[in-house]
């Protein structure tokens, strides 16, 4: 009873600032003013205040919230060592059965061992006067890009 009478009050009170501000010509502004004054009222004629409060001096609501966050903890914890871990042991078996050998799979394979500088190219050696053999390495390294990805 008091949160309806304090909500209809802070209404009222909005309304009247609305209408001093709309008496200054500034419209915008108080028809802004009017609509969030308007909110309170709308919802204690829905009931929604009179739910909040009881919800709010409820002790079973509380408990029934300490519930719903104790649930939530569990869950993301339980996500966390998920995450952790890894697969498991049978999750793994599984996937591997299903899973179909790539075409070219050292074409997408990370190049680990190589150094994270380039070999140095002889200066007398253009690329253009190497044999043909590299050049299509280069392009069955793509033709078996493309036929990976189905192209």
């Amino acid at each position: 009873m008091i949160a309806e009478t304090v909500c209809s009050a802070v209404s009222a009170a909005g309304l009247g600032i609305a209408a001093i501000t709309a008496y200054r010509k500034r419209f915008l502004r108080a028809t802004r003013i009017a609509a969030y004054s308007l909110v309170p009222l709308g919802l204690v004629m829905t009931g929604v205040v009179e739910w909040l409060a009881d919800t709010a001096f409820s002790p079973v609501a509380w408990a029934g919230f300490g519930v719903l966050g104790a649930a939530w903890f569990l869950f993301m914890t339980t996500r966390a060592v998920e995450r952790r871990r890894g697969i498991t042991g049978k999750e793994r078996k599984a996937g591997e059965a299903s899973r179909t050998e790539a075409i070219a799979p050292a074409a997408s394979a990370p190049s680990l061992g190589r150094t994270a500088r380039p070999a140095a190219r002889p200066a007398a050696a253009p690329r253009a006067t190497e044999s043909g053999k590299s050049g299509a390495d280069d392009f069955s390294d793509i033709e078996a890009i493309l036929k990976k990805h189905g192209i």
